[in-house]
């Protein structure tokens, strides 16, 4: 529920009387809220917590004593002396009669066992309506994920307000007058057919059923209800899992501290992959004389046909038999690991500690390498810490939201809300980003610059707030260093030089910087847009120099925050799944670190960092690299120049992988180890607020499956460790010990709480929301400008290669594909890739909507559908990476950015033709035809 984000209510106390006693309430709470909280229960349908009250019901009427009419308890407050009565005759009257008169119009069969109305119904024992029912209009079942059932509607509201006050989507509206009043979806569509993203916070608002899953998911009688997480993004949406026979039927959200019971289209009906009939259920062996090669077409429902099904002894006897023999052959640096930001806490802890134990290096890297290296190079290097300053919930608290690099509606849905909510209580939007993302129309500001020209634009503002005056000088020489150097850098980037390089008029940009600086709190959001390039750690050098200089950090409202991609990429960064830092960020270079964990694991330490996720695969190439162990990883699909990276997963002696499907890393594996989906394990996750949360086993794995945490234990025994850990709890007993951010955490309480915010000193410590406060965790206290120049992407559009290609997720797909496209309702909404051109581009070509087109950059080429966006700026072509079929990262240029390691995602050069042949592999549905002219 979201009161706490509405009005704060003051902690004055209000006397009164309700049903003949007298009571407290709040300043500013309504008498149902008060009623809520003391254990009355008044009769409502249009109410609902967190939601603005409308009274348009009238269920909730109440007598007040000397008033001549009642009240509507949702919408009035209790005054000092007021006597209220919920449950007078005339009071009761008026809540039977309502309920009467809205059950009279209720359809024969009912749209879920719970209906609210129906619950009144009982409650207040009013028995068959005497009221003949309205006309009743007919079912609407045009969307995949959603049934309207208008029959049901008593026109409480509650959807309206959910789409249109709560997510912001604007698609639900409320028409006609009288008796033909009814909601709609736009101008009068289909559901189906109207811009609804599916997000579902109708369904959860609707009290009847009128609004609905689909399936008549509503009217399955559960066996149990879990409180878990979303396992999708970094927002971290905690949500219930509603169980039948050890299925999942539906899933609801609950009030966790991200989210407040919103969902978006995936958390809430991207559920049934696990599910799926293609999920592995035993151990597997490649069969002898099975070549592996990068160039292979892959049917993800016969993996027989590759590899042969083998006992868990046989198969972990087999892998961990031949990474020992490499590595006492060759050296503990001719193994390395990837691990997994969708795994848990504890899974991603003993992963690293396994790589750096077992394989004896430090060769250990996961996503993070690829989505937000760069922002915590610089983060670490000025600022100390590789975490957000605020959460993202903090967005209600500013003044200004600068959000550059990223569109939440898609990737980060529910803290996109947020931001919207914040926008339509006053909050000032700049928005910063190369494509036209739909919260533009939210936006003070909308700054599309040029792909490639960050530093420019941000450098341009850095130089406006000194030339201007707008440089808090008391935070500055206070808790800050280098300004000078950052001063001198800037001078050269003036407004009026730049706005030729980043395409933003000098006026708009001393504008902007002006309104970020001066404000009373202004907070820093930025995704992959900033951290996907070759001179990513130079973008985010530029944002942390931009709210040092304004002293816009260690405040509510104000701060830094790199919007984290996978539901834990925090969690696995904190715990050490990198090649460079041990749990907390702590150097593997630095003796007195070394000692500490050689101290801790019992087992002497590589003292030179690993390799990177990129570097790993060059080293393979090289032949220093000859065995992988990758759990719930895809570098196959999600490496840059995928091509490269499978014939390096290729060339390997001996690849184990750990996954819950065959993925195109599992088609080239050796031994593929059968794992647990995320609502089979239990374990801790941290979103990108650094709240750390549990997760709770819904379900049990299929078959022969099992839980992660018992694989990588397994393995490792089969290394020479002797690991006894057999429930979560006791590694996360041993990652306290190890981390000093979540010393102060216990598992008890996380059990008790579900969430906790670190740093935590101790169970009484509610945990630090917002940090930075007083200094920096440098050695000095002090956070470091940092200066940055102009440097261009490593590749330019030329001649032959014209377009600049863009990649990033969709909002129905995630990350590589493997859950989201084994999902029912989210693949029907998006079943086929798609690359979007601006509709001039298209028509250059000659090619229509839906036409097919053919895009090829210097590493390889796809063919797809094309799909008019008049977002995506001229001379540049948008394509996510999920789709097997058309994988984007057979374009993308494997070039690194020299701080954080990161490969150029956001930037290369392709050519775009008409035409082309879409590769419709088996396993994967594809409708390709159904978009082609």
């Amino acid at each position: 529920m979201n009161a706490p984000l509405m009005h704060p209510l003051e902690q004055e106390r209000i006397v009164f009387k309700l049903n003949g006693r007298e009571v407290d309430a709040f300043a500013g709470e309504t008498i149902i809220e008060a009623a809520d909280r003391l254990g009355v229960a008044i009769p409502r349908l249009c109410y609902k917590p967190g939601m603005r009250p409308d009274g348009n019901c009238r269920a909730c009427m109440v007598e007040i004593k000397g008033e001549r009419v009642l009240a509507p308890s949702c919408c009035r407050r209790p005054g000092a002396g007021m006597e209220v009565a919920s449950d007078s005759a005339r009071a009761l009257h008026a809540q039977k009669m309502i309920i009467e008169m809205l059950a009279g119009d209720m359809p024969a069969k009912a749209y879920r066992t719970d209906s609210e109305l129906a619950h009144w119904q009982r409650a207040l024992g009013v028995g068959k309506p005497r009221f003949a029912a309205r006309a009743q209009p007919a079912a609407d079942l045009s969307h995949p994920a959603m049934a309207v059932n208008l029959d049901a509607c008593i026109q409480c509201t509650r959807c309206v307000r959910a789409c249109r006050e709560e997510q912001v989507n604007d698609v639900i509206g409320y028409a006609f007058r009288g008796a033909h009043s009814e909601i709609v979806f736009d101008l009068g569509d289909p559901m189906g057919e109207s811009t609804c993203v599916a997000c579902g916070e109708c369904v959860q608002a609707c009290p009847t059923g009128a609004l609905a899953p689909a399936h008549d998911a509503y009217l399955v009688p559960v066996d149990s209800q879990v409180a878990s997480l979303c396992p999708y993004c970094g927002v971290g949406c905690q949500l219930t899992y509603h169980v039948k026979d050890n299925r999942i039927v539906r899933v609801e959200g609950r009030d966790g501290p991200a989210n407040h019971e919103r969902l978006c289209v995936k958390g809430r009906f991207g559920f049934d992959y696990a599910h799926h009939p293609q999920r592995l259920t035993k151990p597997l062996i490649r069969k002898p004389g099975i070549h592996k090669s990068a160039d292979f077409t892959m049917d993800p429902a016969d993996p027989l046909s590759v590899f042969r099904e083998a006992t868990w002894d046989e198969a972990l006897d087999l892998a961990g038999s031949a990474l020992k023999r490499i590595r006492e052959e060759r050296g503990a640096h001719a193994l390395a690991g990837f691990g997994s930001a969708k795994g848990s806490n504890e899974e991603a802890y003993l992963f690293q500690k396994l790589v750096r134990t077992g394989f004896g290096s430090n060769n250990v890297d996961h996503c993070t390498r690829l989505c937000h290296a760069s922002s915590v190079a610089a983060l670490l290097e000025g600022i100390g810490s590789g975490a957000v300053s605020n959460p993202v919930m903090d967005v209600m608290q500013a003044e200004v939201i600068f959000l550059i690099g990223a569109n939440p509606v898609v990737n980060h849905p529910v803290a996109a809300t947020w931001m919207k909510n914040a926008v339509k209580r006053g909050t000032k939007l700049i928005l910063a980003e190369p494509r036209r993302s739909e919260l533009a129309r939210h936006a003070t500001y909308f700054l599309q610059l040029k792909s490639d020209t960050d530093v420019a634009l941000l450098n341009a503002m850095l130089h406006t707030i000194v030339e201007e005056g707008l440089v808090d000088s008391a935070f500055v020489n206070s808790r800050t260093s280098g300004y000078d150097e950052i001063r001198k850098n800037v001078e050269g980037y003036s407004p009026e030089a730049m706005a030729a390089v980043c395409g933003i008029p000098a006026a708009t940009i001393r504008e902007v910087a002006r309104l970020y600086a001066r404000s009373r709190a202004s907070m820093i959001l930025w995704g992959m847009g900033i951290s996907q390039h070759v001179h990513g750690t130079d973008n985010a050098r530029c944002l942390i120099a931009l709210s040092l200089i304004t002293g816009q950090v260690g405040r509510p409202g104000a701060g830094l925050h790199p919007l984290r991609g996978q539901n834990n990429v925090q969690g696995a960064s904190d715990v050490g799944l990198i090649p460079m830092m041990y749990p907390d960020y702590k150097r593997v270079d630095s003796a007195d670190v070394r000692s500490e964990f050689e101290g801790l694991w019992q087992k002497t330490l590589d003292p030179k960092p690993g390799l990177t996720v990129v570097e790993i695969m060059h080293a393979v190439h090289a032949g220093q690299i000859r065995g992988m162990y990758i759990m719930g990883e895809n570098p196959a699909m999600s490496d840059p120049d995928v091509r490269h990276a499978r014939e390096a997963l290729a060339e390997l002696e001996m690849l184990v992988v750990q996954d819950i499907f065959l993925t195109e890393t599992g088609y080239l594996a050796d031994v593929i180890l059968p794992a647990s989906a995320f609502p089979e394990k239990t374990g801790t996750f941290t979103n990108t607020d650094r709240s750390v949360q549990l997760g709770r086993q819904a379900l049990d794995p299929p078959g022969e499956a099992r839980q992660d945490l018992w694989i990588i234990v397994e393995v490792a025994k089969r290394l020479g460790l002797e690991w006894t850990y057999t429930h979560p709890r006791e590694v996360f007993a041993e990652m306290r010990q190890a981390m000093p951010s979540i010393a102060g955490i216990s598992w008890e309480r996380l059990e008790r709480d579900h969430a906790v915010t670190y740093p935590c000193t101790g169970d009484e410590d509610p945990g630090q929301r917002v940090v930075f406060t007083e200094q920096f965790p440098t050695a000095n206290g002090k956070g470091r400008f940092v200066p940055a120049s102009i440097i261009p992407a490593a590749e330019r559009p030329d001649a032959a290669y014209p377009f600049v290609l863009i990649t990033g997720r969709q909002l129905e797909h995630w990350h590589t594909g493997s859950m989201t496209r084994r999902a029912e309702v989210l693949d029907s909404i998006e079943p086929v890739p798609v690359a979007s051109l601006h509709s001039e581009d298209l028509r250059s070509l000659g090619v229509p909507p839906g036409g097919i087109i053919s895009v090829a950059s210097r590493r390889g080429s796809i063919a797809l559908a094309a799909r008019a966006d008049d977002g995506t700026p001229r001379g540049a072509v948008f394509i996510p990476f999920c789709f097997y079929e058309a994988a984007a990262n057979l374009l993308t240029n494997p070039v690194l950015d020299p701080f954080g390691k990161i490969p150029e995602f956001k930037y290369c050069a392709v050519r775009v033709t008409a035409g082309g042949t879409p590769n419709a592999t088996t396993g994967y549905e594809s409708a390709l035809a159904a978009t082609a002219p």
